[in-house]
Formats: structure tokens, sequence, C-alpha cells
């Protein structure tokens, strides 16, 4: 009986470590065929490792080191800006570090766009091109567009206030009244009041604007605000159009037609001398001489 046992026994554990080895022999087969065909289908994308943010990051923000780490990132796809290198993000270390310009989610590659040169501030210095001056310029409910107004922007500046005469001989002495004029298109606010921040979201009722112009337009512009009114105009986003040059006055507002007063033809200058003779004065044409 106890023979019987053993025997049944070992035919058991044979035939179990037999299951074993074909299971096991099966999943090595099945992971071996597995990384064939994803070795087959994945034909390896060439990557590069560049900085991107460990955390979110905010306008105005120090970047320090601790901020920011190195992640693989297509090579094919590599935006503009990118830092692959620490000395290239932080030339000068600690000392002088970059800002933030505008925020930057975790994850999100550090471009040069959106931080500062080493130990510049996050103000509007740094979002000056070459060549732009800064030129600020009074705004109140109506004019700056209810308050949607946000730094990065673009807005046309319309100049409205009296002219004087014009129009030639036929039209001396006649004011043309008030008028509005569009003097500068596709301008690019870098302020609202003292916020540079260009993640600004909520509304706000400005006192001024801050524009990115150059000398010519500020000149422009600073003779334009003195001599009358300035008022805003966004431009849309996507908005490439260029606008034409447009005037409105209030004739052409109110559909009044100009009426120009015709002189008269000047009369050809007769000279005479006058001779008297007894009760009769004759008059007798002689050459002008003036």
């Amino acid at each position: 009986m106890r023979l019987v046992f053993g025997l049944v026994l070992l035919l058991g554990v044979g035939l179990a470590g037999s299951a074993v080895y074909m299971a096991k022999s099966y999943i090595q087969q099945y992971q071996s065929a597995l990384a064939h065909e994803r070795a087959n289908r994945d034909p390896g994308i060439d990557t590069v490792d560049i900085y991107v943010a460990a955390k979110p990051l905010k306008y105005g923000q120090r970047l320090n080191l601790d901020d920011v780490r190195l992640t693989p990132f297509p090579r094919i796809s590599l935006p503009d800006g990118v830092f692959a290198a620490e000395t290239a993000l932080f030339p000068q270390g600690t000392e002088k570090p970059r800002r933030v310009l505008r925020a930057i989610e975790r994850g999100e590659a550090i471009l040069a766009v959106k931080v500062t040169e080493p130990g510049e501030e996050a103000g509007i210095t740094s979002q000056l091109g070459q060549g732009m001056r800064a030129f600020a310029i009074k705004v109140d409910v109506s004019s700056g567009v209810s308050g949607f107004l946000r730094p990065g922007d673009r807005v046309d500046v319309y100049w409205t206030g009296q002219t004087g005469s014009s129009g030639g001989p036929e039209l001396e002495g006649r004011s043309t009244g008030g008028v509005t004029k569009l003097i500068e298109t596709n301008v690019r606010l870098i302020a609202v009041d003292q916020v540079a921040n260009t993640d600004m979201t909520e509304a706000v009722i400005a006192r001024t604007v801050t524009v990115s112009a150059t000398p010519q337009q500020v000149a422009a512009l600073a003779q334009a605000q003195s001599t009358g009114r300035l008022s805003l105009s966004l431009v849309g986003a996507e908005d490439e159009t260029v606008a034409q040059a447009i005037e409105v006055d209030q004739r052409s507002l109110l559909g009044i037609e100009e009426q120009v007063v015709e002189r008269a033809p000047p009369q050809k200058e007769v000279c005479t001398i006058r001779t008297r003779r007894g009760a009769e004065v004759i008059e007798t044409p002689i050459p002008c001489t003036n």
C-alpha cells in the first residue's frame, strides 16, 4: 500500500514539474515574440536632454537649479530657445539668476523667451526689443477697451482733436472741426498700469498703458496726446491685416457735403485821366503804369 502511494506521489510530482516547465517555456516564447514585435514596430526616436520645469513657475520668480530637471525630448520636435546644458541656463550660477517672464507649468520646456537674461529683472525693460522705447498712454474705461487690455496685446491708436483751416484759398478761414484719425497700427502693449505680467487674466480698468514703439512713433504719440485724445482699439490675436489710412470728421460722419464758395474772376484794371471842361468832366482811358 505504501508502495502504491509512493508511486502516485512521484507521478504527481513529475506531472507538476512538466507543467511548470511547459508554462515557463510558453511564457519565455511569448516574451521573446513580444520583444521582437516591439523592436520591429518601434524604429527608435532620436532624443536630446533638455531642461524642463520641475514644478509650476510664476511670473517674476527667481529660477534656481532645483526648479528644473533634465528630460529626454524628441529631437525632431525640439522648439527654439531650449537649454540643453547647465552652463547655458545658469552661465553665472546663483550670482546672476534668471527670472520667469511667463508662467511655466510642470514638465514644460524652459525657453529663452520665457525667462530673462542672467541678472535681469522681470520688468518692461526685458520686453523691449532693439531700438524700441517704452511710452505711456493715458486711458480710461472707454478709451482703454473697458479694461480688457493685457500685456502682450496689440492695439491700433486713434487720435481725436480739432484741426485748423485746410483746403486751399477757396476754403480759407473755414475750420474742419473735430476729426478722428488712425495714427498708429499694431502697437504692442508691454504693461498695464504697473503690471507687465503677460499671464494677467482679470479685467482691470487701467489709467495708463505702456507700449513698445520706435522713437519716431514715440514722438508722434507724444504730439498726439498733447493736442487731442487718444483711443485704443484691440487687434485680434491672429489678425495680420494692415489697416488703411482712416480719417473721419463731422462732415463725413453726418454726410454733409462741403459747399465751395466760388469767387468772381478779378476784373481788369482800367486807368483813366479826368479832364474838366467847364461843368463837364471827361474821362480818357490811358495805359496803367503801376
